[in-house]
């Protein structure tokens, strides 16, 4: 028996799509997602190009009434002079914001790491509640904790201290959640094995459990090490002398009630993210692999 045309047309590849108007959506649809990730992407280096451009200005040109998009004189001097203030250490604050931000993503991740492994793997009778309670310093608000806060570590003498600074922020209830719904998906087989070879709970941990999380710590560490580098209220509170200040609260003292130095807020600030971009794209990868192994689950 004979094939007929339309039987044809379906069967063989090369007569042709059967449905050349999908193929036709399709594209048009990866078209049009390109295109909308392209324009956010633009609107997100926006800013980014505004910082740059004004740091490379003058105040003059930076609030004049005509917008250029590129300065009419480029001042490459700009680029040292937050380092030649006299006024302020611009260079210890990017120092004491880097111990701090590297101390504390270290505490946390070990903190709430142990925390979150406990949770989900040692069985004990108010587990649960433990449990709830974390979740419950969620909903409190940073700012009623500042002053039983500030009157502790000033009890302990740890004002204008890199110990003010840092212990008090080293467990996170969220960081912590986050390690607890890592844990309940990791494999138990591997555990199983390590307790057979004569290891406990710690050993578990630090020999087969962070060994296989490398993924996961680096995510947390990513979102750990850019929120303490931001972090801005309690090194105001905390770090009183200038010898203490963090690169965030040294970018607050260039605006006063007299004066303000846009070209040398915009410089100082397009100096301060640096690192942060560096961390970002060297772990970006890491990032949403991270949170995505979380798995939301109870």
């Amino acid at each position: 028996m004979t094939a007929t045309a339309s039987e044809v047309n379906r069967t063989d590849p090369a007569a042709g799509s059967p449905h050349p108007g999908r193929r036709t959506r399709g594209v048009t649809g990866s078209a049009g997602l390109y295109a909308a990730v392209g324009l956010a992407a633009l609107l997100f280096l926006i800013p980014f190009y505004v910082l740059v451009r004004n740091a490379l200005s003058t105040d003059l040109e930076i609030t004049g009434e005509e917008w250029t998009f590129f300065p009419t004189d480029i001042r490459w001097g700009n680029v040292t002079e937050p380092f030649d203030d006299p006024t302020v250490d611009f260079g210890r604050a990017l120092w004491n914001s880097l111990v701090v931000g590297v101390l504390h993503t270290v505490g946390t991740l070990l903190v709430c790491s142990l925390a979150g492994y406990g949770l989900a793997r040692i069985p004990y009778r108010h587990a649960d509640k433990v449990f709830y309670g974390v979740l419950f310093t969620l909903m409190v608000p940073t700012a009623v904790t500042f002053v039983p806060g500030f009157v502790l570590v000033s009890s302990l003498g740890w004002i204008d201290s890199y110990r003010g600074l840092i212990v008090p922020g080293l467990f996170s209830g969220f960081t912590c959640f986050l390690f607890r719904q890592y844990f309940l998906g990791f494999p138990k087989e591997l555990e199983e094995a390590a307790r057979v070879d004569g290891l406990g709970h710690w050993g578990a941990y630090w020999r087969v459990v962070v060994p296989n999380s490398l993924n996961f710590f680096a995510a947390m560490a990513t979102i750990t090490f850019i929120n303490g580098w931001n972090s801005f209220l309690w090194p105001l509170v905390v770090g009183q002398d200038p010898s203490a200040w963090t690169v965030q609260v040294a970018l607050s003292s260039y605006m006063t009630n007299q004066t303000v130095n846009y070209h040398l807020i915009f410089m100082a600030t397009a100096i301060s993210i640096l690192p942060l971009l560096l961390v970002f794209l060297f772990l970006q990868r890491w990032l949403v692999q991270g949170i995505a192994q979380t798995g939301i689950k109870g």
